[in-house]
């Protein structure tokens, strides 16, 4: 049996590293805490050790290849340099998720121990924090888990496709029912506000439910510590340890913390429970505002066409701009599931008129029964 060509496999490993340096060097360029800056600095540099690897196996086969940054890596550094990088860590802790074992079953990649480089992300950021550790916000923000801005991303892209597919949806089952063009533009108007309506409501209970969550727990920390402070010393003793700091200097570190009046709550609210006292999960009317906004963009895709054109060249019309909208957003979504742009696009243009065929459709039964 013959040896499969290991040249296009080493390509494809090339690829993947030098998108991986390109965007964590916009996050280390864009990166107001020099903790996390450095945190960045040294993955991107792990990231360029490993393409110096897969060109020198490449090499070794007598083939060259010079890749740039692929569109989604040029696509998430500039989003890093305009929004921050709390922007996209989601989507890049989502590829570093799926790609932890991509080395396991590659005999060179072991040889070299790549694959445990790419587990090794986690002890990096505490080594890079120094002896006192990062806090558990910051942690959290590196694994792609804080609320503030982390799923901003995600957030704006499900959003905008939630309007596009229900309404999408809507206005196809009326349009099926025969209704006349006006019955049809209200009933999608009306789809738009009740649904960004909803989306924001939702958001808005989410994360004020959120907050009171976090305030309840500091506020239990805060009665903790007035009533037992030597237990959350204990507690905060450990968490140093944890940390790698030896117990006689943890124990030194939450002494001098707790000391502090002012301090001792934020420290214990940072440390022990995750959470940033300043922030509590953001705004709940910003996020609110932000879903409204978004799924009203969605929205509104199907129901433009009937506003500027009529008949069927207003259907032809909406179809083709929902589809194009579909597409883009699927094409959206390959930013944070790390799925081909192509691929991501189709499929959410097929699920996306799927559903649309099918109320289409619906209407059409519904409307010949009551004519």
């Amino acid at each position: 049996m013959a040896t499969p060509d290991p040249v296009p496999r080493y390509r494809a490993n090339l690829r993947g590293e030098v998108d991986g340096a390109a965007i964590y060097e916009a996050l280390a360029a864009n990166e107001a805490d020099p903790k996390l800056a450095e945190v960045f600095r040294r993955l991107g540099a792990i990231e360029r050790a490993h393409g110096d690897f897969w060109r020198k196996r490449l090499a070794e086969e007598g083939a060259s290849y010079a890749p740039q940054p692929s569109l989604r890596a040029r696509i998430l550094s500039a989003l890093a340099r305009r929004f921050g990088p709390a922007f996209v860590l989601p989507a890049l802790a989502a590829g570093e998720a799926r790609d932890s074992a991509a080395y396991d079953d590659q005999p060179e990649a072991r040889a070299a121990g790549l694959p445990a480089d790419e587990r090794s992300h986690a002890v990096l950021m505490r080594a890079a924090a120094g002896k006192g550790g990062l806090s558990g916000p910051t942690l959290a923000l590196i694994e792609g888990r804080h609320r503030g801005g982390g799923n901003t991303l995600r957030a704006a892209v499900l959003g905008a496709n939630d309007g596009l597919v229900s309404n999408l949806s809507l206005v196809m089952g009326v349009a099926g029912a025969a209704t006349d063009q006006r019955a049809l533009v209200l009933t999608g108007l009306a789809g738009l506000v009740a649904g960004a309506c909803s989306m924001a409501m939702g958001e808005w209970l989410s994360v004020t439910s959120s907050r009171e969550l976090y305030r309840s727990q500091i506020e239990t920390e805060a009665e903790e510590l007035r009533e037992v402070p030597e237990e959350e010393k204990e507690e905060l003793v450990l968490i140093y340890q944890a940390k790698g700091i030896d117990e006689p200097q943890a124990r030194a570190l939450a002494e001098r913390l707790l000391s502090q009046e002012d301090s001792a709550l934020d420290t214990l609210a940072r440390e022990e429970l995750g959470i940033d006292p300043k922030d509590l999960g953001g705004s709940a009317w910003g996020a609110a505002g932000w879903s409204f906004m978004l799924f009203s963009a969605g929205a509104i895709v199907p129901v433009v066409p009937f506003l500027l054109l009529s008949g069927r060249s207003a259907f032809i019309a909406s179809i083709v701009a929902s589809g194009i909208a579909l597409a883009t957003i699927g094409a959206g979504t390959s930013l944070f599931t790390g799925r081909g742009a192509l691929f991501s696009a189709a499929r959410q243009l097929l699920i996306g008129l799927a559903a649309a065929g099918v109320t289409y459709g619906a209407g059409a039964l519904v409307g010949a029964s009551l004519g």
